[in-house]
């Protein structure tokens, strides 16, 4: 029976039923490859997201798919995804999916779902479309027919069997690339995407549909297998336009150090929506309490306003400039300018581009689109461009799609700018990609972190047997120091921003300070801290304010009364001393793969102390209980925090940008009791103050990141800690971050505060240790099913130079629940295995 023959029988309608309405009569766009399988035909249905039919009504995916219902289809059928059949295809297996340090509770799921085939997606007509898009299909069918052979032979050893040999945690790459080898026979997941022709730009219209795949999954393996798609497609079409799409899934307009930025305020996104679609400002914000999602609000609004034309389809260059359009607007009315632009925006979107547009503007996407599955899906789409014609067994792409993350990600970690990676990557590929990109000077590199340790006899149980050094840990801001060719000074902080407005009185005094006698803080052996034979560098180091006449040092506090904009040198009130600690790179010729040893006597000889503006970190190579007690001591006294302990010899001790290691410990005198490190939380809510606290919050809601599922998880209610002044303060800046209702990125569980924030302040918080919450949600899924909350938690103080992205992560507090569970009770399973493991961007 031919394939209309079947789906009219399918389809026929009872008697007395009147005819569906157009758009459901519209299904020969499902059947252009497949045939629709047995257990379709039985009459099970998929549910997927809302479109819009010829009239403006909504429609789901059920109901294009599954016909009238019938008395032999159950609710449970109903809901079964829908798999359209391939003659030679195989069936898919049963997965057990492990879930990773990255992946939260959704995750534990049983079984792989193949994504959802964007039905909406045409074929463009042009000849360069057809051909491009052939390729591509041949590539991933020849590269992967291998795969999918072998996954089903060995189906029939049963689910049992097969749990027991595999490992408790598997590796990403190489179980992302075997699911893409699944998804990948004959149709090809890049057929799946909306088709353009090529040459032309990139609609924007496919790149929604790209998020809505992603947004329908919970499993970091499919996020990474449709971005995968989506990107060979680009790159095979439309090359040229890489870069802004790379840009829109990161949502970002530029590298961190540039500084343009989104991040629109609410309500002039609620103004935008309403005069766009003709709505009441009421009715927005109404809609707004009920969904918690402005994109959502935008799109509902989009979706009923009636229209006469079809407006011009929008494009990524489109949306990516009038993104930036808005972003550098400023002076009189800007208000009024970016609300026209966004205006035009949300006028030229249709179905659900108003959903990402307004969140774009918001500064989330809220798909759960985390930067470092955009980073590998970009290598894994070049790993297969660069492939070619020529056909692999599983195990070799595997291999090959695995190297060439490993490549990229490196690269990224010295080299963070996209600008210079997705060029070099479209014109040279990954091989030869370390020799084309390297660490230079003027774009900043993540830092290196250190991981926190609570006793010195864990510093002496990791370093055992090990060469290394102890240095000064100050109580000030990470700087790191560029020095280009041209002489041109910059510096960045810890995330990439530029402070060198902050500092011009560094930026003069580095290639130019005169010498000051003698105050404590260095020798001077000249009147210049840069020998003549440094052309070029980048120093990582700690900006320390100090007293004006004796050098003194004086805590972060201090530090953070500068200005951090418009800042003239002959205005600096707070001196500031540069304590360096590691030299990074040196006329023309990166360091990192360099041991510390090396670099560090590179450093003291490329440079030398001035007093009072430069100086190197205190050290010493004791390696003693005694030695290393004492010069903990010391530094206390001295106005520090505590020790860096660091590896000093050997691959270990290279420079590891991004991550945090254990080749670095920190040893605090506060981690000496309580639960070792400090924690870095967003203020997420507030609870109205009683007593002498009438007048402003009484205690506060706090909550970490999670940047899997990009939502802030909600760990404790701090109280403490506050002066009446403190308090004040934080009342008047955080009641402007005041929001009607909980934004939908904000896991509460629980915890009902009297008010709301948009998470903005970062605070430093102490606790006396960590406990399991059913209150909230902090963790949840990583150690059990319960939250961890912390116990006596203490205000330390506001974190200025963080983000809310850059906050503590629910990994890091797992990790340090389970260190105190150990401890506490010795010989406890720990929950990855023994040993420390590495937490970083990656």
């Amino acid at each position: 029976m031919s394939r209309q023959a079947t789906l009219g029988k399918f389809f026929t309608m009872p008697a007395g039923v009147n005819p569906p309405p157009p758009q459901q009569a519209k299904l020969d766009a499902l059947w252009k490859t497949s045939a629709p399988s047995a257990s379709q035909s039985n009459g099970e249905a998929k549910e997927g997201p809302v479109g819009q039919a010829d009239d403006g009504t909504n429609v789901t995916e059920t109901q294009l798919n599954s016909g009238p219902s019938t008395n032999t289809s159950s609710s449970e059928k109903r809901k079964a995804p829908f798999v359209p059949e391939v003659s030679d295809a195989p069936k898919l297996k049963k997965r057990r999916v492990i879930v990773s340090d990255d992946e939260g509770e959704d995750h534990r799921q049983q079984e792989a779902v193949p994504p959802a085939i964007d039905y909406a997606g045409t074929s463009s007509s042009g000849p360069g479309a057809t051909s491009a898009l052939s390729y591509t299909q041949n590539v991933l069918t020849k590269h992967h027919s291998l795969a999918v052979i072998g996954e089903s032979a060995s189906d029939g050893k049963g689910e049992a069997e097969g749990d027991d040999g595999e490992d408790e945690l598997e590796d990403e790459v190489q179980d992302a690339a075997s699911l893409a080898a699944e998804l990948a026979d004959t149709d090809g997941f890049v057929a799946k995407q909306r088709h353009w022709q090529a040459g032309q730009p990139v609609p924007y219209a496919s790149l929604v549909a790209t998020f809505t795949q992603i947004e329908a999954t919970s499993k970091r393996t499919e996020i990474t297998t449709h971005l995968t798609a989506f990107f060979l497609l680009v790159i095979r079409l439309s090359p040229q336009e890489l870069l802004k799409t790379v840009y829109l899934c990161i949502n970002r307009l530029c590298p961190d150090y540039v500084g343009l930025e989104l991040g629109i305020g609410e309500s002039i996104l609620e103004k935008a929506i309403a005069e766009s679609t003709g709505r009441s400002l009421a009715k927005i914000k109404a809609d707004l309490r009920k969904e918690g999602d402005l994109g959502l609000v935008a799109m509902m609004s989009r979706n009923t306003q009636p229209t006469m034309f079809k407006p011009k389809p929008l494009t990524v260059s489109s949306v990516f400039g009038k993104l930036t359009e808005i972003a550098k607007v400023a002076g009189n009315s800007s208000q009024s300018k970016k609300i026209g632009i966004i205006k035009s925006l949300l006028a030229a979107s249709v179905d659900t581009e108003a959903k990402f547009i307004i969140r774009s503007l918001e500064g989330k996407l809220r798909i759960r689109l985390a930067e470092r599955t955009v980073l590998v899906a970009v290598a894994w789409a070049m790993v297969l461009r660069d492939l070619g014609p020529k056909m692999r067994s599983k195990e070799q792409l595997t291999i090959e799609l695995e190297e060439g993350a490993n490549v990229v990600k490196s690269v990224y970690s010295e080299l963070p700018s996209y600008e210079h990676v997705i060029p070099a990557l479209l014109e040279g590929g990954i091989v030869g990609l370390r020799e084309r990109c390297k660490l230079t000077p003027g774009i900043p590199l993540k830092p290196m972190l250190a991981k926190p340790t609570k006793a010195i006899g864990e510093v002496l149980d990791r370093f055992e047997g090990k060469q290394f050094t102890c240095e000064y840990k100050y109580d000030g801001e990470r700087a790191q120091v560029h020095r280009s060719e041209d002489g041109s000074v910059k510096i960045f902080s810890r995330n990439s921003e530029d402070m060198s407005a902050k500092y011009p009185d560094i930026i003069e005094q580095l290639p130019k300070v005169s010498c000051i006698m003698y105050i404590p803080l260095g020798l001077c052996h000249g009147n210049q801290c840069i020998q003549a034979d440094t052309s070029s560098f980048v120093l990582d180091a700690e900006a320390v304010a100090v007293e004006r006449d004796t050098g003194k040092l004086l805590p972060f506090q201090e530090l953070s009364r500068r200005k951090r904009k418009d800042v003239k040198a002959e205005d600096v009130q707070v001196k500031v001393c540069l304590f360096a600690f590691d030299l990074l790179y040196l006329n023309g010729q990166p360091l990192l793969h360099t041991d510390l040893a090396s670099r560090r006597q590179l450093l003291h000889k490329s440079f030398q102390p001035i007093a009072g503006e430069f100086s190197f970190a205190q050290s010493s190579d004791g390696s003693s209980t005694e030695e290393i007690q004492a010069f903990l001591d010391q530094s206390v006294k001295d106005g520090c925090e505590g020790l860096m302990v660091k590896m000093l010899e050997s691959d270990a001790s290279f420079y590891e940008p991004s991550r945090r290691s254990v080749n670095w410990l920190k040893l605090k005198k506060d981690y000496l009791s309580g639960i070792g490190d400090s924690l870095d939380l967003v203020v997420v809510g507030a609870y109205h103050g009683h007593g002498k606290r009438t007048a402003v919050y009484g205690a506060f809601l706090l909550a970490c990141y999670d940047s899997e599922s990009e939502q802030f998880q909600v760990i404790c209610k701090i109280g403490t800690g506050f002066s009446d002044e403190a308090l004040q303060h934080h009342y008047t800046l955080l009641r402007e971050s005041e929001i009607d209702v909980m934004r939908s990125d904000i896991a509460a569980g629980q915890a009902k505060p009297d008010v709301w924030f948009t998470p903005k302040v970062v605070w430093e918080v102490l606790a006396a240790d960590l406990s399991l919450s059913p209150v909230y949600t902090a963790a949840q899924g990583l150690v059990e099913e319960r939250g961890i909350s912390l116990r006596f938690p203490r205000f330390i103080r506001v974190r200025d130079d963080k983000a809310p992205e850059d906050a503590t992560s629910p990994e890091q507090i797992a990790e340090m629940y389970e260190k105190q569970a150990l401890t506490q009770s010795k010989g406890s399973k720990r929950r990855r295995g023994e040993g420390d493991v590495d937490d970083d961007f990656w």
